[in-house]
């Protein structure tokens, strides 16, 4: 009897030492990737370094992807540091920066729930970039993937350029092919955007010339 029971007991610790000596040991490692949902799509981040994007360094951006979060982000972050409660000085509201009459354009009518609301600012950024890829959609199969005063045109560089001016102040620019320069009340031109937002994947943002944020 007392064989058997040191028989068990030394089985136990026998696989007690052995299931110790096979666990995974900690160590700090950096992930290849990170995916992400958020609005329908899924987000692939192939870097979370800044320092990786030399032109988003430069303008203080950080980098969250190619992708539609990725592009949201970035600009969100450039327009107001990603404050949904932001207002500046000349009245442009919240983490994208809009103006009440682009509000309204995207179905927005009361200012104070805009401003508290970040689901509804998102709703209205994603439907701004509908409107105007629909309006610029002519420039941006005509220009698209051409060079022009420098910088490469991208679907993703007009729609980031338009949100900053205006559509019309993009189709300026590539009727004086580049060489008339628009910039914002703070001095930002339409340029820099094109150049800083090129290269995002935005297929997923559907052409809509009605979009609001009730779509």
């Amino acid at each position: 009897m007392i064989k058997k029971w040191y028989f068990y007991a030394s089985l136990v610790v026998i696989i007690t030492f052995l299931s110790l000596g096979f666990k995974p040991f900690n160590r700090e490692t950096k992930p290849w990737f990170i995916t992400e949902k958020t609005d329908g799509s899924e987000y692939i981040f192939p870097s979370q370094e800044e320092d990786d994007y030399p032109v988003l360094h430069k303008l203080n951006v950080p980098f969250t992807g190619k992708r539609l979060i990725g592009f949201k982000e970035a600009v969100g972050f450039k327009e107001s540091q990603g404050k949904y409660r932001k207002v500046n000085s000349i009245g442009y509201m919240g983490k994208y920066q809009f103006g009440s009459k682009t509000l309204r354009a995207v179905g927005v009518h009361n200012e104070k729930t805009f401003l508290k609301n970040p689901a509804l600012q998102e709703k209205a950024f994603i439907a701004l970039l509908s409107k105007n890829k629909w309006i610029l959609r002519r420039e941006i199969k005509k220009y698209e993937g051409k060079i022009i005063n420098g910088v490469e045109i991208t679907e993703s560089g007009i729609l980031a350029a338009a949100h900053l001016g205006g559509a019309g102040s993009v189709k300026n620019f590539f009727r004086n092919k580049g060489n008339k320069r628009f910039r914002d009340a703070y001095g930002t031109s339409l340029r820099s955007y094109m150049k800083a937002f090129g290269g995002y994947d935005l297929s997923y943002i559907e052409a809509d010339s009605h979009a609001t944020i009730n779509d």
